[in-house]
């Protein structure tokens, strides 16, 4: 990460795919501390839940629990973000849970 970051320019460039997941994942929820509590919260929650989604091994009864926290966390994401921003990608983390049950 470090031969990606320009000091002097405050650019992030060169990423390969694992830097940028790593920063996603890990280094924004920094940045997101400066928000008010009611918009950095729900961006922190669905982080933790890609986070979680993603991880190398998935324990049912977490998926159980998130797949009945997403829509939660979907509706305070719909309360921050205009109108414009939903459509039907930010409906489909709400399958993913469970998908990831019935794949094992």
């Amino acid at each position: 990460m470090a031969n990606c970051v320009d000091v002097d320019e405050t650019k992030l460039s060169n990423l390969k795919s694992h830097g940028c997941h790593v920063f996603m994942e890990n280094l924004l929820s920094i940045a997101f501390d400066a928000l008010p509590e009611q918009v950095w919260k729900p961006i922190t929650e669905i982080r933790q839940f890609f986070k979680a989604l993603c991880s190398i091994v998935l324990d049912i009864n977490k998926l159980l629990q998130m797949d009945a926290n997403i829509p939660i966390i979907l509706c305070k994401l719909e309360r921050i973000f205009p109108p414009s921003f939903c459509n039907c990608m930010e409906h489909l983390p709400i399958h993913l849970a469970y998908e990831a049950i019935l794949g094992g």
